[in-house]
């Protein structure tokens, strides 16, 4: 493990001010000046612009407008904070009395890489290990598939109402939530975003609005900047334990083909660090092995590491469904979560915990 220097990620952003300095709405037209003269929006400001942005209220243009302004810019840690709250705010929230050990293991996506689903590997991996997951994802888009592309061929039903994902989270110690289900007010941004085309704020807000509400988190970011500010967001956000992860070969995971950086909030503090393969006595190999034409390869591949096929795919699922153990406070490191991790597979629980979630989301269809 490698200490980096812990100063704020966003110094190359722009300066953060008082939000109490500031009016606590904004018009479109004042939020597109600030951010064409690289002004931030402050935090109020831009709880107001994300309402009207959620409830359409703002018309396509401006809201494409301030999108694209907000990333030439360079969005601050201020104003995805921000951003995330009013998110939570509109997204039809899972209920979960036992939060003890309760994490969501996601990724940003959009890391190019196509590697088969190992975010959703490792969480039948960390719940066999005791952790409870909350897992918030959708359909590929950037990636060939996505972790609700998978879930599907594996016999998942991933159509479920908020009460019936808390339930499958107390029988099984997992949850899906499907995107759409819980984000109604995205369908006034969908259009916008889809005809842009391009990566705005909400491809990194998607992490940070879990409707279950999970405390803990590990989060794969798809650039090494956005390591310091998303575990800045969460701190703001009131996470418990957070750990925000990027593969220095490009991955949005804990990788086995290179260095680690990782930014990590707990006891209320953030440390950011980088990590290596060989800190917890693995072996640096190439991703390559581990990339997919599809979501049946997908499935495949996420088999071969839940049934203990000895290779690649099963390395990288302890790695990082270990790193998730040490997320959620089951494990007092990554290195005690990797153990834990290898018995949940070896035991054949991995692959249980599976099947179990499988029969628990079947239940509900119609």
């Amino acid at each position: 493990m490698r200490l980096l220097d812990s100063a704020p990620a966003s110094t190359h952003h722009a300066p953060q001010t008082s939000d109490t300095e500031n009016a606590m709405s904004i018009t479109p037209q004042e939020a597109l000046t600030r951010c064409i003269e690289h002004r931030e929006i402050f935090h109020d400001e831009m709880l107001h612009l994300m309402r009207q942005i959620m409830q359409g209220q703002i018309s396509p243009v401006m809201a494409a407008a301030i999108l694209t302004g907000l990333r030439v810019k360079k969005e601050t840690i201020g104003e995805i904070s921000a951003a995330a709250q009013v998110m939570r705010e509109f997204a039809n929230k899972v209920p979960v009395a036992d939060r003890e050990n309760f994490v969501d293991i996601v990724g940003t996506g959009g890391d190019g890489s196509h590697t088969f689903n190992i975010s959703t590997a490792s969480m039948f991996v960390a719940a066999a290990a005791g952790a409870k997951i909350a897992k918030h994802g959708n359909r590929g888009v950037s990636s060939k598939s996505g972790s609700a592309d998978v879930l599907e061929a594996l016999g998942v039903n991933i159509m479920l109402t908020p009460e019936q994902v808390g339930q499958c989270i107390e029988e099984t110690g997992i949850g899906f939530m499907f995107a759409p289900t819980h984000h109604p007010a995205m369908k006034n941004v969908a259009p916008i975003r889809k005809e842009m085309g391009v990566r705005t704020i909400f491809n990194i807000l998607g992490p940070l609005t879990n409707p279950a509400d999970a405390p803990n988190i590990l989060m794969g970011v798809f650039h090494p900047d956005l390591v310091g500010i998303q575990v800045r967001v969460m701190q703001r956000l009131g996470a418990r334990h957070a750990i925000v992860v990027y593969g220095k070969d490009g991955m949005d995971e804990v990788s086995l083909g290179a260095a680690t950086l990782v930014g990590e909030l707990k006891d209320g503090e953030v440390r950011e660090y980088e990590i290596h393969p060989e800190d917890f006595g693995l072996q640096m190999i190439s991703n390559r092995g581990l990339k997919v034409a599809d979501a049946t390869e997908s499935k495949e591949m996420l088999l071969e590491a839940l049934t203990n096929v000895p290779g690649t795919p099963r390395e990288i699922v302890s790695l990082n469904a270990g790193t998730a153990l040490y997320a959620a406070n089951v494990a007092d490191s990554v290195e005690d979560g990797i153990r834990r991790a290898r018995e949940a597979i070896a035991s054949g629980a991995a692959r249980e915990k599976l099947d179990q979630f499988v029969r628990a989301t079947q239940q509900f269809k119609a």
